[in-house]
């Protein structure tokens, strides 16, 4: 069972969720790029949160993990939105008013269309932008209590690598950074460079969040659970030092670090093997592979020199609620043998709360609750008041 203060949660991203993110570079991203979907409404939770959040709270769960769109906060350098910043205000004293812990995320892959259009991450003051809307963002956040300031920065990495090739001509560079698809199962490298910039961006916002707030701060990770196969110990040392270890070491100090993890897969001396297809295989081509959080966990407790673990995403893309609560059941076995042996993990949050856009696609549903998209209305799956019973329980039967 788990200690007094555990988290149990759901998570969305502003842009997957809020809809009409007109402003960020996403946006236009979606109006440029052939063949994929729009966000448009999306699930109008910008309007909604608190249907959303009320849901999740009577269903029995204790924490909402959500984010704070820049785009929205700073429409133009240096010029910020008392009005937005007032309406995240008001999510977080819901949340609070439900009972739910807020999980604030400061950055979920959107960047501002002026920011992204300066060089984004590259450019020159990238550092000092962030900080500054780091730094206004403070103003809202008492009462808050943990803060992750960079969302998956190694996707992002990978993110802003992919649209560099894209934007020199060749679209065929880009794909989803979540949905990967049995086409294209191993995504590329993330540039090492820009992993280090955002290095650089999380060390300026932990530091202003540790002078204005007393909240927890950490950022999170996307864990691929790697594992060699013979022979291949160096090769797997190599590709999660540039796919994961360099934002892992960079958490070593944070008061957390969220880990992020789906699946699993192995090396071998080519490099990583695609994900095998067949009937468990997912709704994004990712192998069913429940156990790979208890790899996640293990790696980043030993990656970070023992830094506190938040499990901020963790969850399945599938239309069948009960291969959901198969898997996260499973998942949570896992993530229990980790505690008993010692690893301090505060907190299982779920990826995600509702169905949405995930990323350039409509298709793959992750959601605890299904969301029509010509109503809006929200429908609780059995999932989420499963999770609710296993957090009311304190864990997993």
């Amino acid at each position: 069972m788990t200690r007094p203060g555990f988290l149990w949660g759901a998570a969305t991203a502003p842009h997957q969720v809020e809809g009409n993110n007109v402003n960020s570079d996403w946006w236009l991203l979606e109006q440029r790029m052939p063949g994929m979907e729009r966000s448009g409404d999306a699930c109008d939770s910008y309007h909604r949160y608190a249907e959303d959040m009320r849901l999740l709270a009577e269903a029995g769960l204790n924490t909402y993990r959500f984010g704070i769109e820049w785009a929205r906060v700073e429409p133009a350098p240096g010029r910020f939105s008392r009005a937005e910043l007032a309406h995240y205000r008001r999510m977080i004293d819901t949340a609070l008013g439900l009972g739910l812990t807020p999980v604030i995320t400061l950055h979920h892959f959107t960047n501002p269309r002026w920011f992204a259009e300066d060089q984004g991450w590259m450019g020159e003051r990238a550092i000092e932008r962030f900080r500054a809307y780091v730094q206004e963002v403070t103003r809202i956040l008492d009462g808050v209590e943990w803060v992750c300031t960079i969302n998956e920065p190694n996707m992002l990495a990978l993110m802003v690598t992919m649209s560099r090739a894209a934007q020199s001509g060749d679209a065929r560079s880009w794909m989803s950074p979540t949905v990967e698809g049995a086409a294209r199962p191993v995504l590329p490298d993330p540039d090492p460079k820009v992993g280090h910039r955002l290095a650089e961006a999380h060390d300026a916002a932990r530091e202003v969040l540790r002078e204005h707030t007393g909240a927890a701060v950490g950022w999170t990770v996307a864990c691929q659970a790697l594992t060699a196969t013979p022979g291949n110990e160096e090769r797997l040392r190599e590709l999660r030092h540039v796919r994961e270890d360099l934002y892992l070491e960079a958490a070593r100090g944070d008061d957390f670090i969220g880990v992020q993890s789906y699946s699993s897969q192995a090396v071998d001396e080519h490099g990583i093997v695609p994900h095998a297809q067949g009937p468990d295989t997912t709704m994004t081509g990712n192998a069913y592979r429940p156990d790979a959080i208890g790899i996640a966990v293990r790696h980043a407790w030993e990656a970070t020199g023992h830094t506190p673990i938040l499990i901020t995403e963790n969850g399945i893309a599938t239309p069948d609620d009960t291969r959901r609560i198969a898997y996260t059941s499973e998942a949570l076995r896992h993530l229990f043998a980790c505690m008993d042996e010692g690893i301090d993990v505060r907190g299982y949050i779920h990826w995600t709360a509702i169905d949405n856009f995930e990323w350039g696609h409509w298709g793959p549903t992750f959601g605890l609750m299904a969301v029509d998209r010509e109503t809006f209305e929200r429908t609780p799956k059995p999932s989420l008041a499963w999770l609710g019973e296993v957090a009311r329980r304190g864990g997993p039967a």
